[in-house]
């Protein structure tokens, strides 16, 4: 049944969904086009390998099912993105220069579609590591497709081709935005667990400051901020400034604090009484059995919180553009103030890629590490 209904829905994105939407330019509404007249021939294929890998999933739980399944996903998968590629070529053919030919629901769905059964088949073959280094070697391939100009004719590789150089700075300031709140979280998580007598008071302001919303609390900091430079002209000898970076940096370590004094709190309370009463009486000083017990007992907690505050920075990276902060979020405020779907698409894209990949590297790491774990 599952299978079936698996199969159904993908005839339906495929037949009834549009998968391009062709436009006179980026601005106006476009003309959706359906499975046939954009993939041709090619929808058969892509059809049948779906089919055939959801009912080898339904039917089978064995690696070699699975590993027969996962082929038939990558194949289908990489001949509907040629397919799109080569679609919009065909359709932007005769059309003028400001044409466009963007992706529709349809595509998004069937991608949708495709990466759920992609994960199903590589949980079913059950080798280590298979997932991210297949994805990886999909992104390499994707790359490589693109820099060929098999996605040339696409409004979002267009839209790409126009701001290479401003998408790949906006990437570095996001990064920069999000390894920067980092870096302010952890050392004040630290602080703020070792004030052992206010713990009560701590967890009040931190949950406190989780129902503030982001966009309130950047607009407070950079107020702050303001006064304080005011206050100290001096400081702006520094770099400082109330619109920028810095406003955006503290802002985002603000909501991490929570997760890493969360994590930091529980892997110091990982060993239990008897590992603690047994270092103690072996002579360890308390610095001996934090190195020693807690931390190394805690590091599945640390490395959970670590994942946590991670992905949650480079979410909230995205707000630093409304402090003047750059990052991918200027580009997805200027696509919505340009009304162009595309454009935001160029600056949400990357961030949900990063995402992806700090949450699922970050997760194996804490898995691995909970393995290990006697306990």
């Amino acid at each position: 049944m599952a299978a079936l209904i698996a199969v159904a829905g993908l005839a339906w994105v495929l037949l009834r969904e549009p998968l391009l939407v062709v436009a006179a330019n980026r601005l106006v509404p476009g003309v959706p086009v359906t499975g046939a007249a954009v993939l041709g021939p090619a929808l058969p294929a892509i059809f049948g390998g779906g089919a055939v890998a959801a009912g080898l999933l339904a039917a089978s739980s064995g690696r070699r099912a699975g590993g027969v399944a996962l082929a038939l996903i990558l194949a289908a998968g990489g001949l509907l993105a040629w397919g799109l590629g080569h679609g919009a070529a065909l359709r932007m053919a005769d059309q003028p220069p400001a044409a466009r030919a963007g992706l529709g629901a349809g595509a998004w769905l069937a991608a949708l579609w495709f990466a759920t059964a992609f994960g199903l088949a590589t949980r079913r073959v059950r080798r280590p590591g298979l997932g991210p280094g297949v994805a990886c070697g999909l992104l390499v391939t994707l790359v490589l497709a693109g820099r060929a100009g098999a996605f040339d004719a696409l409004s979002l590789a267009i839209e790409y081709a126009a701001r290479r150089e401003t998408v790949h700075a906006a990437l570095w300031e996001h990064l920069a935005l999000a390894g920067g709140g980092l870096g302010l979280a952890i050392p004040a998580a630290v602080a703020l667990t070792a004030w052992r007598r206010g713990q009560d008071l701590v967890a009040i302001v931190l949950g406190g400051v989780q129902v503030i919303p982001a966009v309130a609390l950047l607009g407070a900091l950079v107020a702050l901020t303001g006064g304080l430079l005011r206050l100290a002209p001096a400081l702006r000898e520094l770099g400082l400034s109330a619109l920028g970076p810095a406003p955006a940096m503290v802002g985002i370590a603000a909501y991490l604090l929570l997760p890493f004094w969360r994590g930091l709190t529980a892997a110091l309370r990982a060993p239990d009484r008897d590992s603690l009463d047994a270092a103690r009486g072996l002579g360890l000083t308390e610095t001996q059995i934090l190195l020693r017990l807690r931390l190394p007992l805690g590091a599945p907690q640390l490395v959970g919180a670590l994942r946590v505050a991670a992905v949650q920075a480079l979410g909230l990276a995205t707000l630093g553009a409304l402090v003047g902060a750059g990052g991918l979020g200027r580009i997805v405020l200027d696509g919505m103030a340009q009304f162009a779907p595309d454009l935001i698409l160029l600056g949400a894209i990357p961030i949900v890629a990063l995402s992806l990949t700090v949450e699922g590297a970050l997760s194996t790491l804490e898995d691995r590490m909970r393995a290990r774990d006697p306990a």
